[in-house]
């Protein structure tokens, strides 16, 4: 490749023998006819006297065999074309004379062919060492960063500069570079464990987005210090302090400087201590050096709380365990609003007809009417892993879980009066954390009551569902549930506000003005309709089985979906059969 560069491209010791030498090829890369000049006084007929006076060559006569030779072949336009005159492997003649206008895309795109990777990735470093002397690097990284960009792309960093893949220099900080955003669809529902974390910031915009990701629900049981000073600041303060699990450092430089300091700072740690480093330099020499030396991650300029949550979790979950199920909190607006009733169908929606692996835990302890809606028998297997929740594992869960399909599985209410429930609120978050480990959806049914345990677990759910009736009781609080949601989970999506038991021509409230008023517009809204609901809770029935055609069944259908992040449900049609068109009753 490199000779074939060096044989389509001679450069010459001046810019007009180059003009010239590229002049004389076409745009196919061929040879051109030379043009004569406007200007030009020599006619045709001299050009014909150039070949002399001589004219004995016209009148030579051809002999017989000769003749009878070419007599049958055909001398047209095409015996001069290239396929016939060359065929043999003869080289095409090369003009001589220039041409006035010259192809010059032609002739790049001759030039370009001929260089590969090597050469490129060769004149990269003669280009930046002519840019560091006139004080611009960040010209000549420019000019081939397009094409190293593939090659140089890997971890954690977005894409290394090819002045640092060249000249490793790391004390330059490159910011012109944009580090791609966070989805928020890339973060796992599995929370960071009990961990102590300790951040040493430099900038006032890190300390803000280590301020949101502390409050988030997924570091809800990390305990995250955060200090002021960078790496200096972390070496001073653990001459006297322990080492927590996990430490955050900001930098605002690179290179020697860096390793430097992070030398200092492991003088001081223990080993089993992990380091984030937040920094400034988007190179993927300095970040693989760093992790060479024993750095777990390296953040180039973070932009939501998310990324960091994420990088987080990433160093203390292991990759390989199974994921976790998703928990979905139902809450009434008040007593009554039908919050169980959409909870306990929604449940039996995403089991049945989206075939995804559900269990419904009614934590109405007293109350709960999820025995009555399934018709199962009330039992005390959730009070007795509420009640020694260190002893529950899957074995236990399975054991004290009723089946009730293949694919709905309920931990029902005792539903008893002569005992109180007073219980602890850890032993709510560990049952919860055993059994998002067995389904992937989890329905939790938080009775209509303010305690601690139910605030934590409305705080901690991946998706709250609230349930209002259009009158002005919900109205209020309402607006106090979601204002209190909305500030405790900064970094989550508002929850999910659904208007049952509506009647447009009775009810105090409408629609509208709950989006208007409350700042968040109802995902459904479910008509007053006694009699389907009458008939579902009297024959035990989800309403998907009563009626699967009304309107408040195809509801929950958008809901479930919604909420599972599905477009459709997996139902299952009838086929269609002529035999049973043409069979008699009997």
């Amino acid at each position: 490749m490199k000779n074939a560069a060096e044989t389509s491209y001679q450069p010459t010791e001046d810019e007009e023998g180059v003009a010239d030498s590229a002049a004389s090829l076409g745009a196919d890369g061929g040879p051109v006819a030379t043009v004569p000049a406007e200007d030009s006084d020599q006619s045709f007929e001299e050009d014909l006297d150039a070949f002399g006076d001589d004219d004995a060559w016209l009148s030579e006569e051809l002999s017989d065999e000769e003749l009878a030779a070419l007599g049958e072949e055909d001398f047209g336009d095409d015996i001069f074309s290239d396929e016939e005159l060359f065929a043999e492997g003869d080289v095409a003649p090369v003009a001589e004379e220039p041409v006035e206008q010259v192809d010059e895309e032609a002739v790049e795109g001759t030039a370009e062919e001929s260089f590969d990777f090597d050469d490129v990735f060769g004149e990269a470093q003669e280009e930046i060492n002519v840019a560091e002397e006139s004080d611009n690097v960040s010209e000549a990284a420019e000019a081939v960063s397009e094409d190293l960009a593939e090659e140089q792309t890997e971890g954690a960093l977005v894409a290394a500069t090819t002045a640092g893949a060249a000249s490793a220099n790391f004390d330059e900080p490159v910011s012109e570079l944009d580090v791609a955003e966070f989805g928020e669809e890339e973060i796992d529902h599995r929370p960071v464990p009990r961990i102590s974390i300790h951040a040493f910031c430099e900038a006032p915009e890190t300390t803000t987005l280590l301020e949101k990701a502390s409050v988030d629900r997924r570091l809800s049981k990390a305990h995250l210090t955060i200090h002021m000073g960078g790496i200096n600041k972390a070496i001073d303060h653990f001459q006297s302090a322990s080492t927590p699990n996990l430490i955050i450092l900001e930098t605002m430089v690179g290179g020697a400087e860096i390793f430097a300091k992070l030398g200092e700072l492991a003088e001081v740690c223990d080993p089993s201590t992990k380091v984030i480093i937040i920094g400034r330099v988007n190179d993927i020499i300095l970040y693989r050096e760093l992790i060479r030396q024993g750095v777990s991650e390296y953040i180039v300029r973070p932009r939501s709380p998310l990324q960091i949550i994420k990088t987080i979790a990433d160093l203390y979950v292991d990759p390989s365990a199974p994921p976790i199920g998703k928990t979905m909190a139902f809450v009434g607006a008040r007593g009554g609003v039908g919050s169980s009733t959409l909870a306990h169908n929604v449940g039996w929606c995403s089991a049945e007809e989206f075939h995804s692996d559900t269990v419904i835990l009614d934590l109405d302890l007293p109350f709960g009417t999820v025995s009555l809606d399934f018709d199962e028998e009330a039992s005390a297997g959730l009070v007795e892993a509420l009640g020694s929740p260190e002893r529950l594992d899957d074995v236990l869960l399975d054991r004290l879980l009723q089946k009730h399909t293949d694919r709905l599985s309920l931990f029902t209410a005792p539903s008893m009066l002569d005992r109180d429930f007073d219980l602890d609120d850890q032993a709510f978050e560990t049952v919860l954390d055993v059994v998002r480990g067995t389904a992937p959806t989890i329905v939790v049914d938080v009775p209509h009551i303010w305690t601690s345990w139910a605030k934590r677990i409305l705080m901690t759910a991946d998706e709250i569902v609230i349930t209002a009736t259009p009158d002005l009781a919900s109205f209020r609080n309402t607006k106090n549930l979601i204002d209190i949601l909305g500030a405790a989970r900064p970094n989550d999506s508002s929850p999910t506000l659904i208007i049952n038991q509506f009647d447009p021509k009775t009810s105090a409230v409408q629609a509208a003005q709950f989006a208007e008023h409350v700042g968040i517009k109802p995902a459904q809204v479910i008509n007053w309709d006694p009699q389907l609901f009458g008939a579902a809770a009297t024959n035990a029935s989800p309403i998907t089985e009563v009626n699967g055609k009304s309107k408040t069944a195809q509801s929950i259908r958008d809901l479930s979906a919604q909420l599972l992040g599905r477009n459709e449900a997996n139902i299952a049609k009838p086929k269609f059969s002529l035999a049973g068109m043409f069979k008699k009753k009997r």
